[in-house]
């Protein structure tokens, strides 16, 4: 297949990228025109500010193998080298710690001030608002978990760094206490605002906890949490036991002409698959303007939307024998390949200069990604017979029923993946080195080193490496591959050009990201570091 070059993304005011923020301290308080919450609509309108303005998917994306170092020849910014080579980033750029923690703190403020002012208020109204405080707060808190914290590890929790969790409107928190604690805190928010949430009272649901997307939330947390059967359970509950209706159809995508068409049809609020939306200040959108460290060919080809998959004929990774409607809309070139699927959205400040703010719109929460939470927890259960209906849903909705092989007229099919097949194909793939040498040593298939719980060899194994691989797609840029590696501690190798490879092992206490410097030296409530 023939890579188009990326041409049409904004190139406007690279210098006006970083956003102020309100927040000078790490837990800021509302300013007090907002402060005076006396009536449910009032709380409702400062409820629409309760998410995050910024983002943790390029942190995530970038220090995960989805990115490699092309070598110093290829341009880059210095922030992105940083979060690659897992250097403190002390930055205050809109997807640098700084921001994305004043931004997510002054939302998990903003919820508090809400259900402050909400302790004496009855009603249906008022319960419904209540669970969308809380689960603001328990979101804000649990993405940036993601980023600054280990994986959840029940057999270390109780040592591993949280976060600050506060429930109090206008209190500082100045410890991070355990990861245990910061999941009990998350948890006992979802749990008591599961019961409360009420679609009638927002207005443009698919941008807040609407029911569908709070319940894809829970499965997500409980699936991170290794609660299975409540990840099945609120999974169910989010997109139904057959959600075929609803998934993603990738069919829709194949017509369109260029990247911009592409990625506001994935973002489209009328998108069935779409549960919720966020959208953030951020550089992420850019990404594709800087070809050092990258998503290249290499990758692309051997590892994510063309790498050998069920759903390819032969032996060898090729686009053109794929009915993986993702491989045949890739952008780009060599160094640098995309699927468009998370593009800049830029907000013009000054027309004459042509300055202003990058903008993304993240897909927080989708049909399709709840359904492979539900899969992963059901293999973990090893009821296998729902994995793999599961499993054939996404390939339903991903996969053409047949396709033409690129220049010639021969047809493959659409897999329908059985319990034996699964287990065939993963036996005949060798397992994927942590440091290539070439790139027929990179595959799908990884070594897993699960963190606090275990994987059978055989079966079970051979399931998680597919519905990982699904996941990889489907997570593609939101930066929750990060998450899937810490989870099963594997292994990989961010190389640098002209300098040793930096090798990530399971249970690197890297995985936890640095803690904002500003955080970590605050003259009062300074939070302790991360281990290194």
């Amino acid at each position: 297949m023939k890579i188009t070059k990326l041409t049409t993304i904004c190139m406007f005011a690279l210098g006006t990228l970083s956003l102020s923020t309100s927040c000078d301290s790490y837990l800021d308080t509302l300013p007090d025109d907002r402060a005076n919450l006396n009536s449910l609509d009032k709380i409702q309108s400062t409820l629409t500010t309760g998410l995050s303005t910024k983002l943790p998917c390029m942190l995530m994306y970038m220090s995960s193998d989805n990115v490699t170092d092309n070598g110093k020849a290829y341009n880059y910014t210095p922030a992105m080298q940083d979060m690659y080579c897992f250097k403190d980033d002390n930055r205050r750029g809109n997807d640098d710690p700084a921001l994305l923690w004043n931004s997510t703190y002054a939302a998990v403020g903003t919820a508090n001030q809400a259900l402050k002012a909400l302790e004496d208020k009855t009603g249906k109204q008022a319960d419904a608002l209540r669970a969308e405080a809380l689960l603001e707060r328990a979101y804000g808190v649990f993405s940036i978990s993601n980023a600054f914290c280990m994986a959840y590890d029940p057999t270390k929790a109780d040592k591993y760094l949280g976060l600050p969790y506060p429930k109090v409107a206008d209190e500082e928190v100045s410890r991070r206490g355990t990861l245990k604690e910061l999941y009990e805190n998350i948890n006992a928010d979802i749990e008591a605002a599961l019961p409360m949430v009420d679609d009638g009272y927002l207005a443009v649901p698919k941008y807040h906890f609407n029911r569908k997307a709070a319940y894809a939330f829970a499965a997500r947390f409980n699936l991170y949490y290794g609660n299975y059967d409540k990840a099945i359970k609120y999974a169910t509950e989010a997109i139904g036991v057959d959600p075929s209706a609803s998934l993603r159809q990738m069919d829709n995508y194949k017509s369109l002409a260029g990247l911009k068409d592409i990625s506001n049809m994935y973002i489209n609020s009328g998108e069935k698959a779409n549960l919720m939306l966020q959208t953030a200040y951020s550089f992420m959108g850019r990404i594709s303007l800087y070809d050092r460290y990258a998503h290249n060919l290499e990758i692309l080809k051997y590892e994510t939307f063309w790498a050998l998959a069920p759903w390819e004929e032969g032996k060898m990774p090729n686009d053109q024998k794929s009915t993986l409607y993702e491989s045949r809309r890739i952008f780009g070139a060599a160094p640098n390949t995309n699927f468009p699927k998370m593009q800049e959205i830029f907000e013009v400040t000054d027309k004459i200069n042509q300055t202003g703010f990058p903008h993304i719109v993240n897909v927080a929460f989708s049909t399709d990604e709840t359904l492979l939470v539900r899969a992963e927890a059901e293999i973990m259960k090893k009821d296998y017979a729902a994995a793999v209906r599961d499993m054939n849903y996404w390939i339903g909705a991903h996969c053409a029923e047949s396709a033409k092989v690129f220049g010639g007229s021969a047809l493959i099919k659409r897999p329908v993946l059985t319990e034996e097949s699964v287990v065939k194909f993963m036996d005949e793939l060798p397992e994927s080195a942590v440091t290539p040498e070439t790139p027929l040593e990179r595959n799908l298939k990884k070594h897993l080193n699960p963190q606090g719980f275990t994987v059978e060899a055989g079966k079970q194994t051979s399931f998680i490496q597919l519905v990982l691989h699904m996941r990889r797609i489907e997570t593609w840029k939101t930066g929750l591959r990060f998450m899937d590696l810490k989870r099963y501690g594997i292994e990989y190798t961010h190389k640098r050009d002209g300098e040793d490879p930096i090798v990530i092992k399971a249970g690197d206490k890297r995985l936890a990201l640095q803690l904002p410097e500003d955080v970590l030296k605050a003259t009062t409530g300074a939070l302790e570091a991360n281990p290194r």
